[in-house]
């Protein structure tokens, strides 16, 4: 063998010994939308994004006056590594709904756990109304996820908004016996802080999901937030026919989960445990039923995508 072959063959010998390695795949996405008042009503004036991420359109369906968004994200999940950040900004006297059209999902992380991260920051203007509604998130069993949700209100804006969240695939059997899921949803109003809710689940607190102190064995948690509920005066007032309401509506729900609901800074908070995402969503739809028109002055449109 003359020296050009041997060398050729050491080294076809080394590149099966040791062959090329390839950096996992992971998204690293935005989403920044911008909404403003039109002479044709309010309008998605400016949105930038980069990856995965998606406004279909803006939908109508009570008027122009009020924008239907649904968010496309068409992997379906965070897998490791990926990091996707959604932003939307209104200006003063907007309206706008903000949904998903089928679940999230944070899948089962990579061996070296990289962080899957979310961060949603909900910036409403003066005068202004959100809805922010999404479909469900599935936590895979050993996902590494971090799900941040900021929410800042202008003066005079109002909020409803909610998160579902699945510990586990209890359909398939796969509880959340491994992995870690930090979730935070925090509103701050005229840039002081009013609400912080924290979820946090790891390896050293893991029985917080079966302990009677925490989720009691059931495999879906639900966070529902409305207002602020203020007189003329900007002083909060406790809607207690509303919050009676509320309770009442809660009852049927209860044969399956538990649900708590309370007055905590001008917002009505509504915390729901049980063992099914699709449960968990009609008690909060029924809910938003009856705070919709107390809060916002107009009867509930359930957005279209909801029945496909």
């Amino acid at each position: 063998m003359n020296n050009k072959n041997n060398l050729a063959y050491v080294e076809e010998q080394t590149n099966n010994q040791n062959p090329p390695t390839h950096a996992p795949s992971h998204w690293h996405a935005f989403l920044t939308m911008g909404f403003a008042n039109t002479r044709r009503g309010v309008a998605l004036k400016t949105c930038e994004h980069k990856g995965p991420l998606y406004v279909q359109k803006p939908f109508y369906p009570e008027g122009y006056d009020r924008a239907h968004i649904y968010l496309l994200h068409p992997p379906g999940g965070l897998v490791s590594g990926d990091n996707l950040t959604i932003k939307s900004n209104q200006q003063a006297d907007t309206k706008v709904l903000i949904t998903t059209p089928g679940a999230g999902r944070v899948y089962k992380a990579r061996a070296d756990k990289s962080l899957q991260h979310q961060v949603v920051t909900l910036n409403v203007g003066e005068n202004s109304q959100l809805e922010w509604l999404p479909q469900e998130t599935l936590l895979y069993p050993e996902a590494q996820t971090k799900l941040d949700t900021h929410i800042h209100l202008a003066e005079g804006a109002q909020f409803i908004g909610w998160e579902v969240t699945c510990f586990g695939l209890t359909a398939s059997a796969q509880p959340f016996h491994k992995g870690q899921v930090s979730q935070c949803i925090q509103i701050k109003q005229n840039q002081r802080l009013v609400l912080k809710e924290r979820l946090l689940i790891n390896d050293s607190n893991r029985q917080l999901l079966t302990s009677a102190t925490g989720l009691r064995q059931h495999t879906v948690n639900g966070f529902m937030v409305a207002g602020p509920f203020s007189d003329k005066n900007n002083h909060s007032t406790e809607p207690a026919a509303l919050i009676e309401q509320l309770r009442q509506a809660s009852t049927k729900y209860d044969q399956h989960g538990i649900t708590g609901i309370s007055f905590v800074s001008g917002f009505i908070v509504i915390r729901l445990l049980g063992p099914d995402s699709e449960q968990a969503k009609f008690a909060f739809t029924q809910y938003w039923q009856l705070i919709r028109p107390a809060l916002l002055g107009v009867q509930v449109c359930k957005p279209r995508i909801w029945a496909t």
